[in-house]
């Protein structure tokens, strides 16, 4: 977002003294939201299964479909809020989020909740790019700011982990819609109190909103993942639903990056990954959740399914990996100061390997000090591997790209997640399906409904009964287990990958304060900006460990 994404055009109250603070509370609440939303879907899948049946494939798109449509809107909704107003952009995703959430929790069919999961990404993609840029106003000392972004990142765990044990408790007590009406109080809450607390900012006007690029970047990202998508639940990659998307979208993102190149005030200045501690820390970030995504949704199958925790059990479970998550978003800041981009990111990335290799141990019985030993080490190794590649990104764009640079990073990390589970799904499915094809007494078309998901093996061996449907319960299960190692292992793999990317980040950083609105000299790097949405769990968070 080219010299649109400087600090505010014009000062607010809420720019200067305690009240940025106060800002700073408001922020959080639109990250809780957000975060709320990428992961209480998890613990209900089982149930939206059972009540909807949709498809293998509908039920890829009610999971994916949140993740690729904010991921490919970021740009656009990020150079829009510099150019109309980034609260009034911010505040008009409030109001969406609340509409698509109470659609999605009246949803009868698997149509429904996918529009409305769509709508909700738009919201999520409005939301997301403003809050970044206002914290960046109110907050221009970079000591400050730190500090603020390690509060921030903590409760985007608290919010990857209130997702997934809310979903729980409501299951418990209520149909799995209601896990989507919990998005309301919240919108309720933050339109009036963000109207009346949050700065409203422009970036310099310097050049026109180029909006055919930004519809460009928007249909190149979606046609993209969507293929990636497509091949991760095993369509042939030939098939025209899978092959033209990918065509489609690589053709306009090329057409999108000649465009950018060439454009006196482009929406992105992508010369900014001609750095290599700016293109490295993308690549981080990426990689990073392209690992947790996936896990974390088949990690709560896993729970439910093979170990039968109920849904707020589950959640229970996953709660010691968002507890570390914001532990180490709390103290991300001080780590940074301590190690510098290079380690930080290097021992998170590696921890969260050995994490993942820890958790290969997991079987067809629960055993409680393994998982929670897992989890403690996946979260704190993926919120310090975030919150330094978001750091070290941000503080390598110069001060009047930031607003693009933040684009980048929450493109990455959405678009991270959506692969992640389109990747991992897929080789989940390749280890499992196979072994389902030569069970005792089962016919061939049950073993292949069964191959499917671990869910349905389990509706075909109830309904065949008997020897044969107890042999396809077993089978299916132990496949299941396999299957999981193989992605965990697979997933380790891409850690490492990620570790050794990392030796390309600035070994140290010069953690001298700015001043507010001073640009900042391109050949230092200072203590970073960060951005941290966990994941949910986000793992937690944003998995937080989000989507």
């Amino acid at each position: 977002m080219s010299g649109t994404t400087t600090a505010a055009v014009r000062p607010s109250r809420a720019a200067t003294g305690a009240n940025r603070w106060v800002v700073l509370v408001v922020l959080c609440v639109s990250l809780l939201l957000v975060g709320l939303d990428a992961t209480v879907l998890h613990v209900a899948v089982p149930a939206v299964t059972e009540d909807l049946r949709p498809s293998a494939v509908e039920l890829l798109w009610i999971v994916d479909i949140y993740p690729l449509v904010c991921a490919s809107l970021l740009i656009l909704f990020g150079t829009l809020g510099d150019r109309v107003g980034r609260r009034r952009v911010l505040l008009l995703g409030y109001a969406l989020f609340g509409v698509a959430s109470a659609l999605a929790a009246l949803a009868h069919n698997g149509e429904t909740l996918i529009l409305a999961r769509a709508l909700l990404g738009v919201g999520g993609a409005m939301i997301m790019p403003a809050t970044l840029s206002i914290l960046r106003q109110v907050f221009p000392d970079r000591r400050e700011r730190a500090l603020a972004i390690g509060i921030w990142s903590a409760v985007a765990a608290v919010g990857a982990a209130v997702g997934p044990l809310l979903g729980g408790f409501l299951l418990e007590h209520f149909w799995w819609g209601s896990v989507f009406l919990v998005n309301i109080p919240l919108m309720l809450v933050s339109l009036p109190i963000g109207r009346m607390l949050l700065p409203e900012s422009r970036g310099e006007r310097d050049g026109p909103w180029d909006v055919t690029g930004a519809l460009m970047a928007a249909g190149g990202l979606f046609g993209v993942v969507l293929g990636v998508k497509r091949l991760g639940g095993g369509e042939d990659v030939t098939g025209p639903l899978t092959l033209v998307p990918l065509l489609v979208g690589v053709a306009l993102l090329v057409l999108f990056v000649r465009r950018q190149s060439r454009r006196a005030h482009p929406l992105v200045d992508l010369s900014m990954f001609r750095r290599p501690a700016f293109s490295t820390s993308v690549g981080c970030i990426v990689l990073a959740m392209l690992a947790l995504v996936g896990l974390e949704l088949i990690a709560a199958q896993y729970l439910q399914l093979v170990l039968g925790l109920s849904p707020l059990q589950t959640g229970l479970r996953l709660l010691p990996l968002t507890v570390a998550a914001m532990a180490a978003g709390l103290a991300g800041a001080r780590v940074l100061r301590g190690l510098g981009p290079r380690r930080m990111v290097c021992a998170g990335f590696v921890l969260t390997a050995v994490a993942v290799v820890t958790l290969t141990a997991m079987g067809g019985h629960d055993n409680t000090p393994l998982l929670l030993t897992g989890f403690v080490l996946l979260g704190f190794g993926l919120e310090t591997t975030l919150f330094g590649a978001y750091e070290s990104m941000l503080s390598e764009a110069p001060a009047d790209r930031a607003g693009g640079a933040a684009a980048i990073g929450e493109t990455s990390y959405q678009l991270g997640a959506g692969i992640g589970i389109a990747l991992l799904g897929s080789v989940m499915n390749a280890a499992y399906a196979p072994a389902l094809d030569s069970v005792p007494g089962v016919p061939a078309s049950a073993s292949s409904a069964a191959g499917r998901s671990l869910g349905e093996a389990y509706e075909v061996a109830a309904r065949l009964g008997g020897p044969a449907g107890a042999a396809l319960r077993h089978a299916a299960r132990d496949s299941f287990v396999h299957g999981l190692h193989v992605t965990l292992l697979v997933s380790a793999g891409l850690l490492l990958l990620g570790a050794l990317m990392a030796l390309r980040l600035p070994r140290v950083m010069n953690c001298a304060p700015e001043g507010a609105g001073a640009p900042e000299p391109a050949a230092q790097s200072p203590v970073p900006l960060a951005k941290s949405e966990l994941p949910a769990p986000r793992a937690a968070g944003k998995p937080t460990v989000s989507a």
